[in-house]
């Protein structure tokens, strides 16, 4: 396979899709979250899912190469597609917050789904890595906004990479998503206001 044919196929469900190629994606995606709702991650497939959606295997897998491509996929839309939430009135670390919450609890009320995000969107997979690409390209692009003209690159990248921590805990059942706003205020509080080494004698 030529380099640009790998291309082609990472960027299939993100090409410009006619309505009805994207109404597909749609279906399938929704298909995604019913089957694992009913059946878990374990019984998730391309086909099963394909079967719910009404869609033909072969057409699924043209936009899809696995399970995990597919749920990694749910995520990403589900994170691209939050609503803004005005926060205008808020300080930084409060911004800030914010949007590693947004970004953390996005499927958080749905047990399975959310289940599933945490194995799928760390598969070493081309497809998920492109995912898990522009899923960091948002978070970060939506870390820059909340702290305001001229951010810390190192700041930026501590905060992203904390959070990720926080969700892999999750994730190993080491820690509950009722717990990660608490966790999530105090990363950004000890990065944004390190406590001071040391006293003066």
């Amino acid at each position: 396979m030529s380099s640009q044919a790998s291309v082609n196929e990472i960027e299939a469900p993100r090409r410009v899709l006619t309505d009805r190629q994207a109404r597909t994606v749609q279906r399938l995606t929704d298909a995604a979250v019913d089957e694992l709702a009913q059946a878990g991650y374990a019984g998730l497939s391309v086909r099963s899912v394909a079967k719910r959606a009404g869609v033909a295997p072969a057409t699924a897998y043209t936009y899809f190469a696995s399970k995990e491509h597919l749920v990694a996929e749910v995520f990403w839309r589900r994170f691209r597609d939050q609503e803004p939430h005005p926060h205008d009135d808020l300080g930084v670390a409060e911004r800030v917050t914010a949007a590693l919450e947004g970004f953390a609890l996005v499927v958080a009320e749905e047990s399975e789904l959310a289940a599933a995000c945490t194995i799928a969107v760390l598969a070493d997979d081309p497809h998920v890595r492109h995912l898990r690409e522009q899923i960091g390209s948002e978070l970060h692009r939506r870390l820059n906004l909340a702290l305001g003209p001229g951010p810390d690159p190192a700041v930026v990248q501590t905060l992203q990479f904390a959070t990720a921590g926080a969700l892999l805990q999750v994730g190993t059942g080491h820690l509950s998503y009722d717990e990660v706003p608490g966790v999530l205020e105090r990363i950004v509080s000890s990065v944004l206001h390190p406590a001071t080494e040391g006293t003066d004698s």
